[in-house]
């Protein structure tokens, strides 16, 4: 097999929060250069990146704007405690 026949396509998605709605919700979602765009965005807005890729490839198949089916809150709710966490940490390391 080629290298290129082993590499998987690279996925990503976004979530949003907001303390307001009923659950997070899908607000990007892309795969291969499109993944890579939305990863990079991120980074250049300081936005916390946690690679899942079973987790990308569920929630992937959801819609932009559709909120997190009950059965992923747990899963997501750690990776929201990450996200909190990194930005306390690059709070204190901004003062």
């Amino acid at each position: 097999m080629a290298d290129n026949e082993n590499k998987k396509i690279k996925q990503a998605v976004a979530i949003e929060y907001d303390p307001n709605d009923v659950a997070p919700r899908i607000v990007a979602t892309g795969r291969g250069k499109l993944a890579e765009r939305i990863i990079e965005q991120a980074r250049e807005n300081d936005v916390p990146v946690h690679e899942d890729e079973k987790l990308a490839g569920t929630l992937s198949k959801l819609d932009i704007g559709e909120y997190i089916p009950p059965e992923l809150y747990e899963v997501v709710a750690e990776i929201l405690v990450f996200v909190d966490n990194m930005e306390k940490i690059q709070s204190k390391l901004r003062r």
